[in-house]
């Protein structure tokens, strides 16, 4: 049961459409893998850091430096992913690159004892109910066929990102064509200031599930204030990075909703300490995805499946992102995304689809 090497991947997937934000447009996904190499068993994990520096300060080519000259030398043959979270806490933030260490770590050391990472992390439902993320689009009546045609595949759930100038009438356009019936909710990603509420407010009419991330990551106080300005509940994301960043915006009322990445929080166990937390104070909570490949969808819907993920995810079925998923394809069924609860993170990559889309690669033994 000894770790042998460790193998960081490069590869580059295309987008099946670009998806655009307040913070820019992405038309492929610039991956980074950790493949863990072993006696009896192999782990894999996938970094969710875009490649350029804007939804967070980490990307990439910066992840993969720091898993290459600090994050690797904290691995040897037997360390577990609990021992590598508490040896890496000397080393602050760079959040993601840790996750995708410590998301290997833990597919490999799962796969040993014959364990799923569903089961690891406490999952009570077989499957998650999956919302959809959709793009800025200029042309409201584009708009509308996008979403049409994402409530006829089955989604449960659709999110509108906005930003200013493209917020008040995309969402009553929305509203408007579908109804109340449909869940919706809007994604800010930061594009807001303190001095916007008064033009937020207008989105109350709108019967909202949530509004995410309007202000900046580190305005924690400028949420707090803002919300005291709106009926539509605010939902924090990129504010949300540890534990106790969670704690301080709940006590604070800069949320009464939490998005949960463990990619954005430094791995899966932190999210799991947010995910009880929020249990604790009876906040709701929900998964958000990166345009993972189905390395990290799998891993992520482990995390979607525990007691306290009551709202729909952002883990929609592959081919909303990719052609060609480099695992088996999820699959949207009833509105939903199965669980895997085999070993491990439940998947694999194909070997086919993984030498197709890698760049490079480069293995390093532990």
């Amino acid at each position: 049961m000894t770790i042998r090497a460790i193998e960081l991947v490069r590869a580059s997937i295309d987008l099946v459409t670009p998806m655009r934000t307040s913070y820019g447009v992405n038309t492929q996904r610039d991956v980074l893998y950790v493949h863990i190499i072993g006696d009896e068993a192999e782990g894999w994990g996938e970094c969710v850091a875009l490649p350029e520096p804007g939804y967070t300060d980490e990307y990439v080519d910066g992840c993969e430096a720091m898993i290459r000259a600090h994050l690797l030398p904290l691995v040897s043959g037997s360390t577990t992913a609990e021992l590598f979270i508490h040896d890496s806490v000397a080393i602050p933030h760079n959040y993601m690159a840790k996750a995708a260490v410590e998301m290997a770590l833990l597919d490999y050391w799962l796969r040993v004892e014959g364990k799923s990472l569903a089961t690891f992390l406490g999952a009570t439902q077989e499957s998650v109910v999956s919302g959809v993320s959709i793009g800025i689009h200029d042309d409201i009546d584009e708009l509308l066929n996008v979403v049409a045609g994402f409530r006829a595949e089955g989604y449960a759930r659709v999110k509108l990102k906005i930003e200013p100038g493209n917020d008040i009438e995309p969402v009553r356009a929305v509203r408007n064509a579908f109804g109340d019936d449909l869940m919706l909710q809007v994604d800010a990603n930061s594009a807001y200031s303190l001095e916007d509420a008064e033009h937020l407010a207008q989105l109350d009419a709108f019967n909202l599930l949530l509004m995410e991330q309007p202000l900046a990551e580190d305005d924690l106080a400028g949420h707090a204030e803002l919300a005291k300005k709106l009926s539509t509940p605010l939902c924090l994301d990129e504010s949300i990075v540890s534990l106790e960043s969670a704690r301080t915006a709940l006590e604070i009322g800069a949320c009464s909703i939490v998005n949960i990445k463990a990619g954005r929080v430094g791995g899966f166990l932190e999210a799991k300490k947010i995910h009880d937390l929020c249990i604790e104070r009876e906040v709701p909570v929900w998964c958000g995805g990166m345009y993972e490949t189905g390395i990290g969808r799998a891993a992520a819907l482990a995390l979607a499946a525990l007691p306290g993920f009551t709202l729909p995810s952002d883990l929609s079925a592959s081919k909303k992102y990719f052609h060609v998923d480099v695992t088996e394809p999820f699959e949207l069924v009833n509105g939903a995304l199965a669980v895997p609860n085999t070993v491990g993170i439940g998947v694999a990559p194909k070997s086919d689809v993984l030498q197709r889309i890698t760049v490079r690669s480069e293995e390093f033994r532990v």
